[in-house]
């Protein structure tokens, strides 16, 4: 493997559809409606490109938001500018598994063709990496909403399965059920979504019956949830932190919640926040007291235990 690059999980079409396709002819891409050659229309900020873009993207997919737009067009600029030659890329087969490869080439365009913006991939032959051999963070990152998503973090963990090495379980890890609890929180708020107080007001951000509000993307860090008010009036920013909240997500959230306004919502809709905690402090009340379109709620963890009274 070739120092610093990067790593990416790239869906293939819904539902994995095109995978065999791209695999076959060595290639990934993407679509989003955006019939045009970009070749010379990609500079390096993908901000800039999303500034030009977002018009071009409602003007040819009537109906759809800023939000959709803002996606679409963030990850169309990673797949044909963000992500290097050299970098490794693992695509769902749809059986559960991943083919593997590297990008070999830049951006081309294949007009008519599935997936017409374009880079060419060398797939490693006969290599597949099974998702049951993936630590339960790789597979929540591989396994998450949207085409793109970036799991450099992951890298010495790919490596070893490359090289038939199944990473073991962490021994150093001091709570095994808190941190279950923490790695599996998002997943069970998004999950649960409708049951909660806030799903009585809030729905999470989804298009065409996918969610795309989870770890939705931003230029400072991903959102853990990205809702929006049934009425459509407001956009609202969830921030997840296992235990006790410091004082210094508040200047997080705001960071986040500052690209909503200026990036997503529509001149009607104004953004709200909340941080979702075990427990705050002090401090973080001392800051929130000044921030009034944010609030603080806790979750609680629990369980019993039922006596089986059965003796076969």
């Amino acid at each position: 493997m070739k120092p610093n690059r990067d790593y990416f999980r790239i869906m293939l079409g819904k539902k994995s559809i095109h995978a065999q396709e791209c695999y076959d002819d060595g290639f990934i891409g993407g679509h989003w409606g955006m019939d045009m050659d970009l070749t010379n229309k990609l500079p390096d900020d993908w901000r800039k490109f999303n500034h030009e873009f977002i018009p071009e993207f409602l003007k040819r997919n009537p109906g759809k938001s800023k939000v959709a737009a803002g996606l679409a067009c963030g990850m169309l600029h990673t797949i044909c500018r963000g992500i290097r030659i050299g970098d490794v890329i693992l695509s769902p087969k749809g059986d559960g598994n991943y083919y593997i490869g590297e990008i070999t080439s830049e951006y081309y365009y294949s007009p008519g063709k599935i997936l017409p913006h374009r880079r060419s991939v060398k797939w490693y032959p006969n290599i597949i990496i099974e998702r049951t051999e993936m630590s339960q963070e790789l597979k929540n990152s591989t396994g998450s909403v949207g085409t793109v998503s970036k799991i450099s973090k992951y890298a010495d963990e790919i490596n070893k399965l490359l090289n038939g090495i199944i990473p073991p379980p962490d021994p150093d890890l001091e709570d095994p059920v808190a941190f279950a609890f923490e790695k599996h929180l998002e997943d069970f708020l998004v999950h649960n979504w409708a049951a909660t107080e806030l799903g009585k007001q809030y729905e999470i951000f989804s298009e065409d019956d996918e969610i795309v509000g989870k770890q939705f993307p931003t230029d400072t860090g991903p959102i853990d949830i990205l809702a929006i008010r049934k009425d459509k009036r407001e956009l609202l920013v969830v921030e997840l932190k296992k235990g006790r909240a410091s004082d210094a997500v508040v200047g997080q959230i705001q960071r986040y919640m500052g690209y909503v306004l200026e990036e997503l919502a529509e001149k009607n809709q104004s953004v709200r926040g909340i941080i979702i905690a075990m427990e705050d402090d002090l401090r973080l009340r001392r800051a929130l007291a000044v921030a009034q379109n944010i609030e603080f709620y806790r979750y609680q963890i629990g369980f019993k235990l039922f006596k089986n009274n059965s003796k076969g």
